[in-house]
C-alpha cells in the first residue's frame, strides 16, 4: 500500500500547508491557495468540467453533467441568499452582475467554440495541465495570449455598457440583478429570484432530458466511461475497515466521487469564497497578466503594457504571487496533482496523455485563443460569466449560457469535420 506516488502526494500537501504561508504575501493569499486546492481536488475526483456539459452532450448524447451543473447553480444561489438578503450595504460584496450587451453574446459564442476545440475551459485547463499536459499546455499558452490581446476591448462601449440594468445592477457593472424584479415578494426580492432561478434551471434540465431521449431513441447515445464508473460505485464493507487496508484506502482517497458529490463540494467552496473574500469565483484575468509579465521580462515596459491593456500602472511589474486569483489558479493545478498522486493514478494518467499532431495542436491553439479573447468580451469565463453570475442572481449568466451552448455546438460541428 505504501507507494512512492501516494507518499509524494501527501508530502506535497504538507509542504504547501507549512511552506506556502512563508512565501505568500498575506493570510488571504494562503486562503486563496486552500480554496484553489479544494477546487482542483473536487473537479478532478468528480471528473467534472464546465466544458464537458456541452461537449459530452454533443459527442455522446449524455446530458448528465449539464443537469448536474444546473443543480449546482441552483443550490449555490440558494445558499448565497443567506449572505445577501439582510445585507445593509450590498456593495460590500463584489457581485458578478455583468452587463448585457453584444460583447456578452459574442464572448459566449467564442468561448463555446474554444472549449469544444480544446475540451476544457479556464478552470479546466488548469486541472488538465496535470492530467494531459500537451493539450492543456498549448491551450493555456494561447488562452493567455487571447486574454491579453482582449484587454483593450474591455473599455469599449459595446463590452462595457449594458442594454438593460436594474437599481442594484447600477452599483456593479450595470447588469440586471434578479431580486430587483421582485421587490414586492415580501422577502426583498429574493423569493422571486430563487423561484426564477429554479424555473430556468428546471427548463434547462427538461430540455436536456428531451435531447438525451432523442439521442437514445435514435440509437446515437454512447456511454461515457467516467460517468459509468460514477453511476456504479463499488460497495465498501465496513467489516473490512482498517487504516492499513488497501480497500479502505481506495474507498477514502481513490474512488471517484459522483457528479452530485462534486457539485455539493464546489457549492461549499463557493459559499466559503463568498463569506471570506466577499466575491465570486473568477479564473481567466490572471492569464492575460501572465502574458503581460512574460512580455515585461523580455523588455516591454510596464507603462507600455498598462497603456495597451488599460490597466493601472504597475499591474505587470508586480510580483507574480501578489495577485490572489493567480494563487488560487495555481492551487487548482496543485489540487489536481495531489489527487492524482494520492489516488495512485499517476501511471495511468501518464499513459493517457495526448500525442500532439500539427492538426490537433492547431485546434488546441485556436481553442485557447477563442476562449481567452471571448472572456474579455463577456467579462468572464465559465466561472466568471456563468457560474458566479447565476449563483449571484445576475440575468447575464443565463444569457451567457445560451450563447455558450450555441458556440459549443458550432465548435463541435466544425471539429467533427476537421477530424473526420
Amino acid at each position: 500500500m505504501l507507494r512512492l506516488d501516494r507518499i509524494s502526494g501527501f508530502i506535497l500537501f504538507l509542504i504547501l500547508l507549512v511552506g506556502a504561508p512563508m512565501i505568500l504575501p498575506s493570510n488571504m493569499h494562503f486562503i486563496r491557495l486552500l480554496l484553489g486546492l479544494a477546487l482542483g481536488y473536487i473537479l478532478s475526483r468528480s471528473y467534472t468540467g464546465f466544458a464537458g456539459s456541452v461537449n459530452r452532450a454533443y459527442k455522446n448524447g449524455s446530458t448528465k453533467l449539464m443537469r448536474t451543473m444546473m443543480f449546482m447553480f441552483f443550490i449555490t444561489a440558494l445558499a448565497n441568499v443567506s449572505f445577501l438578503m439582510f445585507t445593509q450595504n450590498i456593495t460590500m460584496y463584489a457581485l458578478w452582475v455583468n452587463p448585457i450587451n453584444l460583447g456578452l453574446l459574442i464572448g459566449g459564442i467564442l468561448f463555446g467554440i474554444g472549449m469544444s476545440f480544446s475540451s476544457c475551459c479556464a478552470s479546466g485547463v488548469l486541472t488538465d495541465l496535470a492530467t494531459d499536459a500537451p493539450r492543456a499546455g498549448v491551450t493555456l499558452i494561447f488562452f493567455c495570449i487571447g486574454v491579453f490581446i482582449g484587454f483593450p476591448f474591455q473599455v469599449q462601449s459595446w463590452v462595457k455598457n449594458s442594454w438593460w440594468t436594474s437599481p442594484t445592477g447600477t452599483k456593479f457593472a450595470n447588469g440586471v440583478y434578479m431580486p430587483d424584479l421582485f421587490k414586492w415578494d415580501g422577502m426583498n426580492g429574493y423569493l422571486g429570484a430563487v423561484v426564477l432561478t429554479a424555473l430556468l434551471a428546471g427548463l434547462v434540465i427538461y430540455l436536456s432530458y428531451l435531447y438525451e431521449k432523442k439521442r437514445k431513441l435514435a440509437d446515437d447515445y454512447h456511454v461515457i466511461p467516467s460517468e459509468n464508473v460514477q453511476d456504479h460505485p463499488e460497495d465498501f464493507d465496513a467489516k473490512t475497515f482498517s487504516l492499513r487496508n488497501e480497500e479502505t484506502y481506495r474507498y477514502l482517497l481513490e474512488k471517484p466521487w459522483t457528479l452530485k458529490q462534486g457539485a455539493f463540494g464546489m457549492m461549499i467552496v463557493f459559499v466559503l469564497m463568498m463569506g471570506i473574500t466577499r466575491s465570486g469565483w473568477g479564473a481567466s484575468t490572471p492569464y492575460g497578466l501572465w502574458m503581460g509579465k512574460l512580455l515585461n521580462v523580455f523588455g516591454v515596459s510596464d507603462n507600455a503594457l498598462s497603456q495597451f491593456a488599460h490597466l493601472p500602472a504597475g499591474t505587470f511589474s508586480a510580483p507574480l504571487l501578489s495577485n490572489p486569483v493567480t494563487v488560487q489558479n495555481f492551487g487548482i493545478f496543485l489540487g489536481t496533482l495531489i489527487y492524482i498522486l494520492t489516488s495512485g493514478l499517476l501511471k495511468k494518467t501518464l499513459h493517457a496523455t495526448t500525442s500532439l499532431t500539427l492538426k490537433s495542436a492547431s485546434m488546441f491553439a485556436a481553442g485557447g485563443l477563442a476562449m481567452g479573447f471571448g472572456t474579455r468580451l463577456s467579462n468572464g469565463c465559465n466561472v466568471g460569466a456563468l457560474y458566479s453570475p447565476i449563483a449571484q442572481f445576475s440575468i447575464s449568466g443565463w444569457i451567457f449560457l445560451a450563447f455558450l451552448v450555441a458556440g459549443g455546438v458550432l465548435g463541435n460541428m466544425f471539429a467533427k469535420r476537421v477530424y473526420a
